[in-house]
């Protein structure tokens, strides 16, 4: 039988400094199961778009675009001590067309391995539909981190129910000061505050966020929207800063600049939780449906903050039963209509912050790490299960 402390797991994932918010959120996860000590300190092998300069917790790197690499590194782990493998899937992170490079990798594998996905598109290309098939049909588990992506999974991708966990998207229990000490330290007056905090990219919707909150001066002129990040590493590598620019014009056109306030930097996440708690809001303003996860989104649900957001899948469960307001995609006025209730209704947004900080409390990294032990246990379980019945 394998002992807790013996079994040894490895993430294949981004990470830090490379600036990527799965790379954050192995990070994240990385740590907590470090510290429950349950599990023998997980390792990471690290995807590299150009070189980096990783902690110890890196034993192995992967080139993104070098097809090679990725049969070099299954005939690595199959001769290594890693038990199971957790593969934290998006397709741009991975070489090849849509990341059909990943399937080098487990076509290679001799060890188990858990996919997480962080994409689950609901009209899949057939490239991509059949690179999410392979990786879940092999797979151990598939772990989805919003419920209502179950469907897809079963209906579109064909996942074997047995397999699937939804494993909620982690939030660091980080204390800060009060939001009134906050406002000091940042400069911020006796304003009400929206936030969008994230790697900047066209997908984001957020000329649509700052034409909302033209709408909404019109009444409440002491409004201020902060957005808050860098542009996407990728984006400016193919477009530079084409959106950014966009977005100040549009700022500059609808004279909004007391209004809307840019902070060009890569947040920490000491300073994302400090931005998050001295915010009225947390506005994604998003334009695609498809997302299944949302990092951001799910930090502000971790510190019980009413969030206004557009009906993508996650937004879609994590604001059902009242938590939150839903506006339409790509609609300032729906948009404004949601920010001026949450201004005109404080009893009632009081109402949605205290739902959302019940549903939080689930989310805290401490008690998803349990959550992901526990999956492994019973993975190991499983395996130690089919092979006595080959005996």
């Amino acid at each position: 039988m394998v002992k807790n402390k013996e079994i040894k797991i490895a993430f294949l994932s981004t990470f830090p400094p490379r600036e990527c918010g799965i790379a954050t959120f192995t990070q994240d996860l990385v740590n907590e199961l470090k510290d429950i000590k349950i599990i023998n300190e997980p390792k990471v092998i690290a995807i590299n778009d150009r070189e980096y300069d990783y902690d110890d917790d890196v034993i192995y790197e992967l080139q993104q675009h070098d097809r090679n690499s990725y049969i070099k590194l299954a005939e690595k782990l199959n001769d290594s001590s890693i038990d199971l493998l957790v593969i934290e899937h998006e397709y741009g992170i991975y070489g090849g067309e849509w990341g059909e490079y990943i399937l080098d990798l487990i076509n290679n594998l001799k060890i188990p391995y858990v996919v997480t996905l962080h994409t689950i598109l609901s009209e899949p290309l057939d490239k991509q539909k059949y690179i999410l098939q392979e990786l879940c049909k092999k797979s151990k588990r598939v772990v989805t981190m919003a419920k209502n992506t179950i469907p897809l999974l079963l209906n579109v991708y064909g996942v074997d129910e047995k397999k699937i966990a939804v494993l909620p998207h982690g939030v660091p229990n980080l204390p800060t000061l009060s939001s009134e000490s906050l406002r000091k330290k940042y400069n911020i007056d006796d304003k009400f505050v929206v936030s969008t905090f994230g790697l900047i990219s066209p997908g984001k919707g957020l000329e649509y966020g700052i034409e909302a909150i033209a709408k909404v001066k019109e009444e409440h002129p002491d409004i201020l929207y902060l957005i808050l990040g860098q542009t996407h590493p990728n984006i400016v590598k193919s477009d530079g800063e084409v959106y950014r620019d966009f977005l100040i014009r549009r700022v500059n056109e609808l004279n909004l600049n007391d209004n809307v306030k840019f902070v060009n930097k890569y947040l920490t996440k000491r300073e994302i939780v400090e931005y998050l708690k001295l915010s009225d809001v947390y506005m994604t303003p998003y334009i695609g449906r498809e997302q299944a996860v949302s990092g951001t989104l799910a930090y502000a649900a971790g510190l019980g903050k009413l969030v206004v957001s557009t009906p993508y899948k996650y937004a879609e469960e994590i604001l059902s039963d009242g938590r939150g307001l839903l506006a339409n995609f790509k609609d300032p006025d729906s948009i404004a209509k949601c920010i001026k209730f949450a201004i005109e209704n404080p009893h009632k947004r009081q109402l949605m912050e205290e739902k959302m900080k019940v549903y939080g409390k689930s989310m805290m990294w401490d008690n998803v790490a349990l959550e992901y032990v526990e999956m492994f246990l019973r993975i190991f379980e499983d395996l130690e299960d089919d092979a006595k019945e080959a005996v």
